[in-house]
């Protein structure tokens, strides 16, 4: 087991997320970075690289949906987590250095 890290916080990070306009799931424009719910407790965020780009909507399907059990809803949000960080590699806005 990899020992508990304090998360990262970067605004930089949250602001290219923001760069991204429509929900990396369903398509509709207006989006929020959406963070990752696994591995923290009530009100802890998880670290900001660990955000996707979901509308209001897929945000509160994932989050509070009663659709999805919650392996489902962890898997959607990591789905979304890759294709977030999908676009900004696209965009430049993340890159290997």
């Amino acid at each position: 087991m990899f020992p508990r890290l304090k998360p990262y916080r970067s605004r930089a990070w949250l602001a290219n997320v923001h760069e991204i306009e429509n929900c990396v799931l369903c398509g509709r424009p207006g989006i929020q970075a959406a963070h990752s719910n696994q591995e923290r407790g009530m009100s802890q965020k998880a670290s900001d690289c660990l955000t996707a780009a979901l509308c209001p909507e897929c945000h509160g399907e994932i989050d509070n949906g009663r659709d999805m059990n919650r392996d489902e809803r962890r898997a959607r949000m990591n789905e979304a987590i890759v294709r977030t960080l999908d676009q900004l590699a696209r965009r430049g806005l993340v890159r290997a250095v």
